[in-house]
């Protein structure tokens, strides 16, 4: 007898673009020697904070935030800030009508990161860029990296394994929600840069998926978090180019237990699952990969950003518990 049928694939739908690509043209040059990134200085000592944003080259909202902080002349009260625009390539080919064909060149940029790949033999357009940027990241303090989701789902900070990690986005508080995990199977992102991983260094990376790519509230929360962490890191206080400290919320922590990668072409969640969603009982079925199950593994299960069409390889949901925050 055969098992239950399993669903049909969920159609991509039409993913309306709500935000403009930002001129970042005054900014290419940089100042550092390296396109795109720009270092302003203070006369006090203080670390070196780095706001990346592009990484990804459709998503806009980093981009709009950094190309909004630069034009009002954003200055540190104390030690470095560099804002760096990452894929420049990929971005050059941002089209509205087609805006998820521009993530990337040749490859993901976020997963690079990487001692064995950037020193190895291999080539593309994206592993040239990091190897254009490394030297200044291995400089870099304290990092935020700026993305956001194609899928809806509430807005978090991610902070690797790394206790470093999730001790600064704990700091942030915005958004409130903050997952630790281990990366991708595919490659290691920018948080996990040996720099910002090293147990016996103090460089920390986080970061910000702010909410869907092309919608206004995105810039919104992400401005909030640069602003939070300029002045967790003393940076910025109460720079008119900033918004004003919002009410804290209740920080909220999970840790990644397991990540689900697709492993067929017929991956399908059992319904349209949001980021942020918990599935309250254990063994739930959530998931199919071609004739596998996928089920929670635990009560109180946190869905982790579940791309309701994974290709063959790729991370499909991450599946949280909930921490204290303290733990």
């Amino acid at each position: 007898m055969s098992g239950p049928a399993t669903p049909p694939q969920l159609p991509l739908p039409q993913f309306p673009v709500h935000l403009q690509a930002p001129d970042i043209a005054p900014y290419l040059a940089g100042n550092t020697g390296i396109p795109g990134f720009i270092t302003r200085q203070s006369s006090q000592a203080g670390p070196h904070v780095a706001l990346l944003a592009l990484t990804h080259g459709n998503e806009l909202a980093g981009a709009i935030v950094l190309e909004r902080l630069l034009r009002a002349g954003l200055r540190p009260r104390r030690g470095r800030l560099t804002f760096g625009f990452v894929n420049l390539a990929a971005f050059a080919r941002f089209d509205p009508r087609q805006p998820t064909m521009s993530r990337f060149v040749e490859e993901d940029m976020n997963r690079l990161w990487d001692a064995s790949v950037l020193d190895g033999p291999r080539q593309s357009s994206e592993l040239t860029r990091a190897r254009e940027i490394r030297p200044l990241i291995e400089t870099v303090d304290v990092l935020l990296d700026l993305h956001s989701m194609l899928w809806p789902s509430e807005p978090l900070l991610l902070s690797g394994a790394s206790p470093k990690g999730s001790e600064l986005a704990l700091r942030i508080g915005v958004p409130p929600l903050v997952v630790a995990d281990h990366g991708h199977i595919s490659g290691r992102r920018l948080i996990d840069f040996a720099r910002f991983t090293d147990p016996g260094g103090e460089a920390a990376a986080i970061l910000v998926e702010a909410g869907q790519h092309w919608e206004r509230e995105t810039v919104d929360l992400t401005l909030a978090c640069v602003a939070g962490l300029l002045r967790h890191t003393g940076l910025a206080e109460d720079d008119p180019a900033l918004p004003p400290p919002g009410q804290p919320a209740q920080p909220r922590y999970a840790e990644v237990t397991t990540a689900v990668t697709a492993t067929t072409a017929s991956f399908s969640f059992l319904q349209p699952f949001r980021g942020g969603d918990v599935v309250a009982r254990r063994n739930t079925l959530i998931a199919r990969d071609g004739s596998a199950e996928i089920r929670t593994p635990h009560d109180e299960c946190l869905l982790v950003m579940p791309s309701l069409r994974p290709s063959r390889g790729h991370t499909a949901v991450r599946l949280a518990r909930f921490r204290a925050a303290c733990d």
